[in-house]
């Protein structure tokens, strides 16, 4: 669990990286060594922008490949300026950014037989989820409970997201859940 302080250093990380990639269109070069050891451990985050409580970018890391501080500053930088979904923020739109920070725990897989054994696991509000098959995947945070809190419609919305039909099912769908700190 991260403190308050670490919390606030990790959201100006964030907002640093997007103002670095406005001034200079690269995200900053981050001085791990800098950081308290919490900070330069490995951990897979997202980084999520809004603007008045609608989403402007979301991009994020499923495994732990940087320290922690690093990927931050990363999927800042590409939440602002490499969703696919919108165009890069403005200068403009700066000073009007929300910064909301995920920082996972590792996934784990889950073993199921069928769609109602998946979904008698799945614990809404709390689990996100990482679907795959077939050269298919998607994710949702757990924040996504609070737009689609029914399991079955978090799932199918979820399939749907990874590029596969609502009602697909296949015997080699794999699922893995993790937990999120959100701040």
């Amino acid at each position: 669990m991260l403190n308050e302080v670490d919390r606030q250093t990790l959201k100006e990380i964030a907002r640093e990286s997007v103002l670095n990639g406005l001034n200079n269109h690269q995200p900053p070069v981050v001085n791990i060594a800098d950081y308290p050891s919490i900070l330069q451990e490995k951990k897979a985050t997202f980084v999520t922008l809004n603007i008045n409580h609608n989403l402007r970018g979301c991009i994020g890391t499923l495994s732990a490949c940087r320290a922690l501080v690093d990927d931050i500053a990363h999927n800042a930088y590409a939440a602002a300026f490499s969703d696919p979904r919108f165009p890069p923020v403005g200068q403009n739109e700066f000073k009007q950014l929300e910064y909301h920070i995920s920082v996972l725990s590792d996934t784990r897989p889950m073993q199921f037989d069928s769609e109602d054994e998946l979904l008698q696991q799945i614990r809404p509000g709390i689990d996100g989820l990482v679907l795959e098959d077939n050269g298919y995947r998607g994710t949702f945070l757990p924040s996504v409970w609070e737009q689609l809190p029914g399991k079955e419609e978090f799932l199918l919305h979820l399939k749907q997201k990874a590029g596969l039909p609502a009602s697909y099912w296949s015997d080699t769908l794999k699922v893995s859940r993790y937990t999120v700190e959100s701040f």
